[in-house]
């Protein structure tokens, strides 16, 4: 089988949307209607707007469909000693399709994100990883974070 890694581009939101939509099921359960279809109009508007700008999408093909992938989002923040570039990345939504799991092919993606992000100048890339996607952010050097802080959340939706 011949896999293909490439980035996003505009064409590809379509496959991006059910890509996101797989992924979100696998991590949560079956979503109930209404929930996926405020998702798909947000990712719509999302993809096109950001694909190329502060969002970059690694893919994995083989015959013309997604089997795994991983999503960048670029954010620019006033510097400080944690992030002297002013620019950082978070890493979202890997994903790896059941039949094509242990094969190397979302190392080979988040290598070449790695790789980006350094290109785009990032100071850090941070992310939540599952226990099952652990070992692998360890093996690409990835640390759990120790912060200073309590990180917290204030829910407004």
């Amino acid at each position: 089988m011949n896999i293909i890694y490439r980035k996003a581009n505009l064409f590809d939101i379509e496959k991006l949307i059910q890509f996101r939509l797989d992924f979100l099921t696998e991590d949560r359960g079956e979503l109930p209607d209404d929930v996926k279809s405020n998702i798909v109009l947000q990712l719509k508007e999302y993809f096109t707007r950001h694909i190329g700008n502060d969002f970059i999408a690694f893919l994995a093909e083989a015959d013309n469909q997604i089997v795994s992938g991983a999503f960048l989002v670029i954010i620019e923040r006033p510097a400080n000693p944690s992030f002297i570039t002013g620019r950082i990345g978070t890493v979202l939504n890997v994903f790896t399709y059941p039949k094509f799991r242990r094969q190397g092919i979302a190392t080979n993606i988040l290598k070449e994100l790695i790789k980006t992000a350094k290109d785009e100048n990032l100071s850090f890339l941070e992310l939540s990883a599952t226990k099952k996607g652990r070992p692998l952010y360890e093996k690409l050097g990835f640390k759990i974070k120790n912060s200073h802080n309590t990180d917290m959340r204030l829910q407004l939706v």
